[in-house]
C-alpha cells in the first residue's frame, strides 16, 4: 500500500477525475481539431498517473462508482477505466516503461474512430444494425489509420490498437508472447472487463466478480496471467463496488486490504433496505461481518457521498495500519 495522503488532498480529487474524463472526451470526440494530439494524449496520460499515484484505492473507488452510474460520454469514461486498469496492471506485471506507455495510450485511443458511435450504442436499446456491426468490425484498423493521420509514430502503440480484439494463442504464458501480442491481450482483457461493469441503456452493469467470471469463461483459462493479475490487484470486490455482508447490510467497498477479497467496507443500508443514518465501518479482514456476495449498482438505492466515502476510506486505512486511534480525527461522517 502506498503512503496515505493528508485529508485535505482529497478536496478536489473527484473534480480532477471528472476534469480528466472531460479532457479525454474532447480529445476523442474531435481529434482532428486537437492541436498537438500526441502531446495532449501524453498529457492526459501523465494526469492519469498523477491521480492514480495520489492514492490507488481512491482512484479505483471513483473509477468503479462513476463507471457504474453513468452512460453520458461513455466512450471517454470507458477509455479512462481501461487506461487506469492498464496502468495498475502494468505495475503488477512489471512491464517496461515504454511498454506501459504504449499500452495505456492504446487504451485511451483504441476506439477513437468510433467515439460517437460508442456513445450512441451506450444509449441504444435496440439490436445493432448491419452498418453498426460493420463499423465495430473494422474499428481497430480504422483507429490506427486515424492515429497515423494524427502523427502518432509509436509503432507499439499502433500495433496494440490494431490487435486489441485479436485472441491470443491458447494456453500460452504471457511472458512468452511477442510484445505487441502480450500488450494487446492485456488490453483486450481489460476492455471486456470494463465494458461488462459499465451500464448500457439495454442492460445494467454487471458486478466486478461476475465480469471476472465471464472473462474466465470467454478465455477458457482460469489461470490466464492477465485475469490472475487483475484478481490479485483489483480483486472480486474492488473499491467503489457494492457488496452484501453476512449481517445482511448493503455496503460499499472503500479500500483493499492485505488479503485479497477481504476489503474495508462501509455499510450504507440495513438488511431491509433502510438507509443507515451514518455509514458503519467494517474491516472484514479482522472478522465478522464478512462479504457474502457482490451487488450490482442497480440493486442499490442508497445515495452515496463520494467525497465523504473516500475520506472515510482514508480513516479506515490509517486504522488498519495500526496508527494510534487517539491521534486520528473522527471519521468524517457529516
Amino acid at each position: 500500500m502506498a503512503a496515505q495522503p493528508a485529508d485535505d488532498d482529497y478536496e478536489d480529487l473527484l473534480a480532477q477525475w471528472l476534469d480528466l474524463e472531460a479532457a479525454l472526451s474532447a480529445l476523442l470526440t474531435h481529434p482532428r481539431l486537437v492541436l498537438e494530439f500526441t502531446a495532449k494524449t501524453r498529457l492526459c496520460d501523465q494526469w492519469l498517473q498523477d491521480v492514480v499515484g495520489h492514492d490507488n484505492d481512491a482512484a479505483l473507488y471513483l473509477m468503479f462508482q462513476l463507471a457504474s452510474t453513468s452512460t453520458v460520454g461513455y466512450s471517454a469514461s470507458h477509455a479512462l477505466v481501461c487506461a487506469t486498469l492498464c496502468h495498475i496492471l502494468a505495475q503488477e506485471l512489471q512491464l517496461q516503461r515504454h511498454e506501459r506507455d504504449s499500452l495505456v495510450r492504446a487504451a485511451i485511443t483504441m476506439n477513437i474512430s468510433m467515439t460517437t458511435l460508442q456513445n450512441e450504442l451506450a444509449l441504444q436499446s435496440e439490436p445493432l444494425s448491419a452498418a453498426q456491426k460493420d463499423t465495430i468490425g473494422v474499428h481497430p484498423q480504422d483507429s490506427v489509420t486515424l492515429l497515423e493521420e494524427l502523427d502518432i509514430r509509436d509503432d507499439l502503440w499502433l500495433d496494440v490498437v490494431a490487435a486489441h480484439h485479436n485472441a491470443p494463442p491458447p494456453h500460452t504464458a504471457l511472458s512468452s508472447l511477442p510484445t505487441e501480442t502480450r500488450l494487446a491481450h492485456i488490453l483486450s482483457t481489460i476492455d471486456r472487463y470494463a465494458a461488462m461493469i459499465s451500464p448500457r441503456k439495454s442492460r445494467s452493469g454487471r458486478t466486478a466478480s461476475d465480469s471476472v467470471r465471464e472473462i474466465i469463461g470467454h478465455t477458457g483459462q482460469q489461470e490466464d496471467d492477465v485475469v490472475v493479475a487483475l484478481m490479485r490487484t483489483v480483486g472480486l470486490c474492488p473499491p467503489g463496488t457494492f457488496v452484501r455482508l453476512t449481517n445482511g447490510d448493503t455496503a460499499v467497498v472503500l479500500r483493499r486490504s492485505e488479503r485479497v477479497n477481504f476489503p474495508l467496507v462501509a455499510s450504507v443500508a440495513r438488511a431491509d433496505g433502510e438507509p443507515l443514518d451514518a455509514p458503519m465501518l467494517y474491516h472484514t479482514v479482522r472478522g465478522q461481518p464478512q462479504v457474502q456476495a457482490a451487488l450490482a449498482r442497480s440493486a442499490v438505492t442508497a445515495q452515496i457521498n463520494h467525497h465523504m466515502m473516500v475520506r472515510l476510506g482514508l480513516y479506515a486505512a490509517r486504522v488498519t495500519n495500526q496508527l494510534p486511534v487517539r491521534d486520528l480525527a473522527p471519521p468524517p461522517i457529516v
